[in-house]
């Protein structure tokens, strides 16, 4: 094929930069969390229907959830992109201190409205070149809701939306471009655990009431005996969402405790969580309590494929670095003096790791406000998060790249990662994406053999399992 085509891809993505750029800073605006995504949704739908792809909406149960698709027949590749924000980050575009934006409680501290705007940039330049090159297949772009907290994928997944694709395609805005290797993507069961009890007057009565918060209580106690038992790469983390009340002197008859638990493989939380529900049950009857618990969101662990990741990671080096203006690092530098100390001391520990003993390397990357290179292929660190795109890749080969958007060390989940949503440095970020993301797809429109590679390195990975089906068949999508 040559280089050619990346040239064609990149100029198509260049000539309708303004647009994505639109629709990206639009969503970040919206800024509406899992499962009420509408207007993010909506105008993703309405620009994709205006480039002739039929769309389907509202599936799974998922009101935000939509497909659209273009073309006919084998292969089908699909785009993964995602939309929600996250809740209590708020924050003024720019500003390099914590600047709530009033009337709103949400803001895009995971970068998602670059991430789904990129996925759905890729999918719209891959139809123009289909059209050009006469090229058969379909492509798709997966609208995916709630990825924070809730595992919407997972939803697409279990009631059949992946079950013809061939490949799926993904990324997610970072500080740095890369494929990571390595347990990076943790799988991760979220699961509500709550006692009832009887109320009672703490003073004049105690000997009446049965407190639930002291079965929360108990439970966690359980549950801190538990991580001295556990692997080492587990995670196991919770909030208490209903204390029972703020009077003292009422013994509270209802508590409640929200559980992430994490773990390499989704087969390992599953054995955890069976553990913590027996737990949870013994904290009910020392306490003489009862506890409902309903497991809400499940993600399983990536499976990698290394032959797809390969095409992604020599795409990436084609368009990494991006390139950045004076007045862009100018602006990564105000925002690298306003990051946490503990961020501060990561970004120091990380650029350790990846100069080495190289000391004019680690020079310019400390002198560097952006990370602006292709961390190499064998480079591994880093780990403990968990995406649904894990749920994806069991039942069709998944390739994703992370791409730098923001100022090294800034952290994703954080006020200042929304400041940076809008700036420059992150439609860069994105764009490059895109191109990314439509040049591996075309490779795999133009040489069918790479997809049977892929597919065997797939199977190869899965070593006969197939996918758990975390979720319970009850489990419906809902905003809790």
């Amino acid at each position: 094929m040559g280089t050619e085509f990346k040239d064609e891809i990149e100029g198509l993505i260049d000539k309708r930069s303004q647009a994505y750029t639109d629709i990206s800073d639009a969503i970040w605006g919206f800024a509406e969390p899992r499962f009420q995504e509408r207007e993010s949704s909506r105008i993703q739908q309405e620009y994709l229907s205006s480039r002739g792809f039929s769309v389907r909406a509202d599936l799974a149960g998922e009101e935000t959830a939509f497909i659209a698709e273009y073309g006919s027949g084998k292969p089908v590749i699909a785009f993964l992109g995602e939309f929600d924000a996250l809740s209590s980050l708020q924050q003024e575009p720019d500003k390099t201190e914590r600047c709530p934006i009033a009337g709103k409680e949400n803001g895009h501290g995971c970068g998602h409205h670059l991430l789904g705007t990129a996925s759905a940039a890729a999918a719209d330049v891959l139809k123009t070149y289909m059209e050009e090159h006469k090229l058969a297949g379909t492509i798709r772009y997966y609208g995916c809701p709630a990825e924070e907290n809730a595992g919407g994928k997972a939803y697409l997944v279990r009631d059949g939306y992946f079950d013809d694709c061939d490949i799926a395609i993904t990324w997610h805005p970072y500080t740095m471009s890369k494929v990571m290797k390595g347990g990076f993507h943790l799988a991760n069961f979220r699961a509500f655990f709550t006692f009832h009890g009887i109320s009672s007057h703490a003073a004049g009565a105690p000997e009446l009431g049965r407190s639930a918060l002291d079965a929360v209580e108990i439970m966690d106690i359980g549950v801190n005996y538990m991580r001295e038992h556990m692997i080492d790469e587990a995670r196991v983390h919770g909030a208490i969402t209903n204390p029972g009340g703020i009077a003292p002197n009422v013994i509270p008859s209802e508590a409640q405790i929200l559980y992430a638990i994490r773990a390499p493989k989704v087969t390992q939380v599953k054995k955890l969580y069976e553990r913590m529900c027996d737990i949870a049950r013994g904290a009910a009857l020392i306490t003489g309590t009862t506890v409902d618990i309903k497991q809400v969101a499940a993600y399983s662990n990536v499976i990698e494929n290394d032959t797809l990741e390969d095409i992604m990671y020599e795409n990436m080096c084609h368009f990494v670095p991006i390139g950045y203006t004076e007045e862009e690092l100018a602006y990564a530098r105000r925002f690298q003096e306003v990051i946490t100390e503990l961020d501060k001391e990561g970004l120091k520990d990380l650029i350790s790791i990846l100069s080495g003993r190289d000391k004019e390397k680690k020079r310019q990357m400390e002198e560097s406000p952006m990370l602006d290179f292709v961390l190499e292929r064998h480079v591994s660190f880093g780990g403990g998060g968990s995406t649904d795109v894990g749920d994806v890749s069991w039942v069709v080969p998944t390739g994703k790249v992370d791409i730098n958007c923001y100022a090294a060390g800034t952290a994703l989940h954080s006020w200042q990662a929304v400041a940076q949503g809008k700036a420059p440095a992150a439609h860069k970020g994105m764009l490059t994406a895109a191109k990314i993301m439509a040049c591996t797809g075309a490779e795999l429109l133009e040489k069918p053999e790479l997809l049977e590679r892929i597919k065997e390195d797939w199977l190869e990975k899965l070593d006969g399992e197939t996918y758990p089906d975390p979720l319970p068949k009850d489990v419906k999508p809902e905003i809790w």
